[in-house]
């Protein structure tokens, strides 16, 4: 009975911070979205004209853009400037959101398919966290597949940008919506187990996720239900 004690009252701390560091991560990644929608507006109505005229300059310079926000929310992220720069890259990539919802809204039924595909991001997040949240079950050992299956996603896609199958670019979404969806459900298992504990690399984490989660469903529904009528 005294062990026992012991064991919940040794226990206790690491779960308050735990539940601290879920809070404060889910309260950041709400506050992430608002930037995200103003730079997903400003995108829409930009001319992405200069991308397509100059695709892979455009990709260098965005993922350059990107990967140094990583940098600076690494090397930041114990502070409150690290929050400023996940919301500065939360804008960015709203921003990056510009071409795909043009070529949305250019179909009919263009509302209806983002509506669904931003649901269908919010229902797949909010189950997967709740398992994730609940299950006694350690979903650590997923990390080594996912991340093979993510390196192996992000060539692939390389590869696509230069034979441009249709085909392959519906199976290669199709794979990314199982892949951020298998990180939702190990990035939280992550925080509540304890093995994140810095509110800001778990919100960055589970931003992009969703990020990823909502992109390629949106171009899958766009593919399968998109109506140029």
């Amino acid at each position: 009975m005294q062990n026992n004690i012991n064991n919940i009252a040794s226990n206790t701390p690491s779960a308050l911070a735990t539940n601290k560091v879920l809070r404060n991560t889910y309260a950041l990644l709400g506050v992430s979205l608002f930037p995200t929608v103003i730079g997903a507006l400003m995108g829409m109505s930009m001319n992405w004209g200069f991308a397509a005229s100059s695709p892979i300059l455009f990709m260098i310079m965005t993922l350059g853009g990107i990967f140094g926000m990583f940098f600076l929310i690494q090397k930041n992220k114990n502070s409150s400037l690290g929050v400023v720069f996940l919301l500065a890259l939360t804008f960015l990539l709203g921003l990056m959101l510009g071409p795909i919802l043009q070529v949305a809204f250019s179909l009919s039924n263009g509302g209806q398919i983002v509506s669904l595909a931003a649901g269908g991001t919010g229902a797949i997040f909010l189950v997967l966290a709740g398992i994730a949240q609940t299950s006694k079950r350690d979903f650590s050992f997923m990390g080594k597949f996912l991340m093979i299956g993510l390196i192996m996603l992000i060539l692939a896609s390389l590869a696509n940008m230069f034979f441009q199958i249709p085909a392959a670019s519906l199976a290669i979404s199709a794979i990314a919506v199982m892949i951020f969806s298998g990180f939702i459900l190990y990035d939280v298992n992550r925080i509540v187990k304890g093995g994140e504990t810095n509110y800001i690399m778990a919100t960055l984490a589970l931003y992009m996720n969703i990020y990823n989660l909502f992109v390629n469903l949106l171009y899958l529904l766009m593919a399968l239900m998109g109506n140029r009528d």
